[in-house]
């Protein structure tokens, strides 16, 4: 059959094929709006059911990505194209096939993370695309396979551990002492990334890769171009075949060549061995951890990954975005250094206890969190057929076994109908503000910066408490901060984590004797 189609002359083959396609397109979206009819559900506002539309918001997101405003785009598909009966809900379906549904209401958020936890997941999709980095590890598994990999995660993550603060101390102090004198201008953001890059793999590994006093070190470079080609390669998903990736797997490779010695290393021990270190040494790490519950190279590569992007880049990137608003408020910084001098003095280190008393240092992350969550797009594929809640008084929007709801946590938590009027006690919600924390609670699934339900962040206390003792150890020592490049310039750098796109130029000044605020 397939060599009489192709003994065709040229114009007929071409008009069979073109043929095929408009008749192909339209029969697969009437087949999905049976499905849907039959599911008594509707869809949201269609945007594009062919690969000819469907490809031009493709191409749209993804320039948008490359050129940092992903945020516009986002939020231009609600502003342009949002009816009263689904205003904050669009999808694609660029082959007619896989439906791109994109959200930003609260109620879809908590529908796919905890109402219907069992009918959304990662997906097979997910998973092809995101394997070749993070393999089969907690953030591109569901079912048993998650479990069983946030299961010999989570112990390293518990309270107690938590709570001893010597590896945040070492590498504050290793932070501190790369300061340029009082005055001169640094690049905060470049430093807390190679910050938390040294506190990551210390965790992880028990020995830093040595981002500090090594800022070109390759595993480093790796690491940043494998994001950035993850995200386009998640945002051209369905194109994602023709996006090169010798670049991508070259830099995997430069990171598995690093961590390969340290698993190898750890599964020589014995589990004896392993189990004494446990009980008796500071020096028992997360790769330890997990080398006593697997002897698989694979599983243990796959997770030391999976760890290493969650705990450097999200950690990073707030830090980065709270010292880039402190600059910008006066006011903010000497509230805020007040209270860490009322706590702790000007020099004793902060202990746990201290971190979490101070209501102030975590108004002002919360906010941070608020404006900049670190993960600001996310997504889940329906499992089954399943649905998402219509507005009151609509019916539910159908979700059928294979699509992918994507929603921002960013686009959702900046909007202003979720929020109060503005008022003495509630700033714009535009504006960085941590004293609304003394007023204002955020309803529940209006604010996820760490996600929520079964899949809530595991390490959500260790980020934390990472980030208010970096604060502290900071605000001890300097007693102003003046931004040094165009505060207004500034721009929102998405990639799997958002980022500052400008970095954070400031000068420190160091406090005299005597000086409080």
């Amino acid at each position: 059959m397939f060599e009489l189609i192709f003994s065709l002359p040229q114009p007929y083959l071409w008009a069979l094929i073109l043929g095929s396609l408009i008749i192909y397109f339209p029969t697969r979206k009437a087949y999905a709006d049976y499905r849907i009819r039959k599911l008594g559900g509707v869809r949201s506002v269609l945007l594009a059911s062919n690969p000819i539309t469907g490809l031009a918001f493709f191409g749209d997101a993804a320039y948008k990505q490359m050129n940092d405003r992903l945020l516009d785009f986002y939020d231009g598909l609600f502003s342009k194209h949002g009816t009263p009966e689904c205003p904050n809900c669009v999808e694609i379906a660029s082959f007619g096939i896989v439906r791109f549904i994109m959200t930003r209401e609260p109620e879809h958020v908590k529908t796919v993370l905890t109402t219907k936890f069992g009918e959304y997941g990662k997906g097979h999709q997910f998973h092809e695309s995101w394997s070749p980095f993070l393999g089969d590890s907690i953030f591109t598994t569901d079912g048993q396979l998650w479990s069983e990999s946030r299961a010999l995660i989570r112990p390293m993550f518990i309270r107690d551990r938590v709570r001893d603060l010597d590896i945040f101390d070492k590498w504050t102090t290793a932070l501190m002492n790369k300061l340029p004198p009082s005055g001169q201008m640094v690049d905060m953001m470049d430093l807390f990334y190679r910050m938390t890059l040294d506190v990551t793999t210390d965790f992880l590994l028990g020995y830093s890769v040595g981002s500090l006093d090594n800022p070109t070190h390759e595993f480093v470079d790796a690491f940043q171009e494998v994001q950035r080609i993850q995200m386009l390669l998640t945002i051209l998903s369905p194109f994602r075949a023709f996006v090169p990736k010798y670049r991508y797997k070259r830099g995997i490779r430069i990171l598995e060549r690093f961590i390969e010695p340290y698993i190898a290393r750890t599964l020589a021990l014995t589990p004896e061995e392993l189990e004494k270190l446990s009980k008796s040494d500071k020096d028992f790490t997360f790769l330890h951890n997990i080398a006593r519950s697997t002897r698989d190279a694979k599983v243990i590569r796959d997770q030391l990954m999976a760890v290493l992007i969650a705990g450097r880049d999200t950690t990073a990137a707030t830090l980065s975005w709270t010292i880039y608003e402190l600059a910008n408020y006066p006011a903010i910084f000497r509230k805020l250094r007040n209270e860490i001098l009322a706590t702790v003095g000007t020099s004793r280190a902060p202990t746990y206890e201290d971190l979490k008393s101070m209501t102030y240092l975590t108004h002002t992350l919360n906010e941070t969190l608020r404006l900049y969550p670190a993960v600001p797009y996310n997504l889940r594929a329906a499992l089954q057929d399943t649905s998402l809640p219509g507005r009151p008084g609509q019916p539910n929007i159908a979700v059928l076994k294979g699509d992918v709801v994507v929603y921002s946590a960013l686009s959702m938590q900046r909007r202003r109908d979720l929020c109060p009027e503005v008022s003495d006690k509630f700033a714009d919600p535009a504006v960085f503000d941590p004293d609304r924390w003394d007023y204002w609670t955020p309803k529940a699934w209006n604010y996820v910066p760490f996600n929520g339900g079964p899949r809530i962040c595991v390490g959500q206390n260790f980020a934390m408490t990472e980030m208010a003792f970096t604060l502290v150890r900071l605000l001890q020592k300097y007693h102003r901060l003046e931004y040094r490049g165009d505060w207004n310039a500034q721009y929102h750098r998405a990639e799997i984590v958002g980022a500052p796109g400008h970095g954070v130029p400031v000068a420190f000044y160091e406090a005299e004797y005597g000086d409080v605020a």
